[in-house]
């Protein structure tokens, strides 16, 4: 295992099986197209992103049983740097299907598999025990058994390796990582709505509220995923509303973790901040050209990315 300079946590890695019907009927034997199969999850979908840009990256994750062999096997031919946690429980698997006929993708998530207390604990070791660590990407949901507070766990593990945590998820597990402090955080209006104690944000009150919660300690910086209106990167000294190209989409599975990917990819690099999230839109937007789960595409980034815009938000202004 050689020493990478981003490394991506996975606690609830999956086996993505693609496929797609003629028309989606109640009550009829449907036959589906061949099945496609990739691994999924927040972070592994993080660092497959991250490879396919040109970056190298260490996956680290759990994994058992004859699904969690496959689901090494696919990681295993896109040549990515892994850390295998081995575990008593099966790795999960989801099915995504399109309906050809409506255009519609539905999306079949499958419960994640428990962890055992030294499994969950022993994927904290690994990343404590790496040497050359720079960025630290913990995203997805956390599976029966792992405690909501692993990711503040996690942010004191950066801490003490002086390397900066990016954490993309949800309810308590992004409250109580963000009130340990972290480097990065990125939600979507629903999750900064909820680390901000409301039940709704206005998208053009989005700014001021991000910028509230950098300045209670929280976090360094927020990237505000906000779909097809593309993003906000919010610093206490600077906002920016990032401006999507308009492309046809085939699947947004990934999008997400297409632009963490691609964030993370333009900062290793050197990138300026605002460029950096541009980059980070594009790389999204490059996820939703691809069927299922392939995420972005590195021609397909460089082409978009000079089509983001950014514009410059004035502290006390809205977007």
């Amino acid at each position: 295992m050689k020493p990478s300079p981003i490394v991506t946590l996975t606690f609830s890695p999956c086996i993505d099986k693609s496929t797609s019907i003629d028309t989606l009927l109640p009550e009829k034997k449907l036959r589906c197209k061949a099945p496609v199969l990739e691994p999924g999850g927040g972070g592994i979908n993080v660092a497959r992103a991250i490879s396919h840009l040109g970056a190298d990256v260490l996956a680290v994750y759990p994994a058992g049983g004859y699904t969690g062999q496959y689901f090494n096997h696919l990681l295993a031919k896109e040549n990515i740097n892994v850390q295998i946690i081995e575990t008593a429980s099966e790795t999960r698997e989801n099915i995504i299907v399109l309906d050809e006929a409506a255009n519609l993708q539905y999306r079949f998530g499958m419960p994640g598999t428990p962890l055992l207390e030294a499994e969950w604990k022993r994927c904290l070791e690994v990343i404590d025990a790496l040497d050359g660590v720079q960025y630290i990407v913990a995203s997805g949901s956390l599976p029966p058994g792992v405690p909501t507070n692993v990711y503040a766990l996690l942010a004191q593990v950066a801490k003490r390796k002086k390397a900066r945590l990016i954490v993309d998820t949800s309810g308590d597990a992004l409250k109580q990582a963000a009130d340990e402090g972290v480097y990065l955080l990125k939600p979507n209006l629903g999750e900064l709505a909820s680390l901000s104690g409301i039940d709704e944000i206005p998208e053009d009150q989005a700014a001021t509220i991000a910028r509230k919660i950098i300045q209670s300690g929280k976090t360094e910086l927020i990237l505000l995923s906000m779909g097809a209106s593309g993003a906000l990167i919010v610093s206490a000294g600077e906002t920016y509303r990032i401006f999507a190209p308009v492309v046809d989409k085939k699947s947004t599975v990934g999008a997400g973790d297409s632009m963490v990917g691609g964030l993370l990819f333009a900062l290793w690099r050197g990138d300026a901040l605002v460029d950096a999230a541009r980059y980070a839109v594009a790389a999204g937007t490059a996820a939703t050209l691809n069927p299922g789960t392939a995420l972005c595409r590195k021609n397909d980034v460089d082409r978009l990315f000079p089509q983001t815009k950014a514009a410059l938000i004035p502290i006390g202004q809205t977007i």
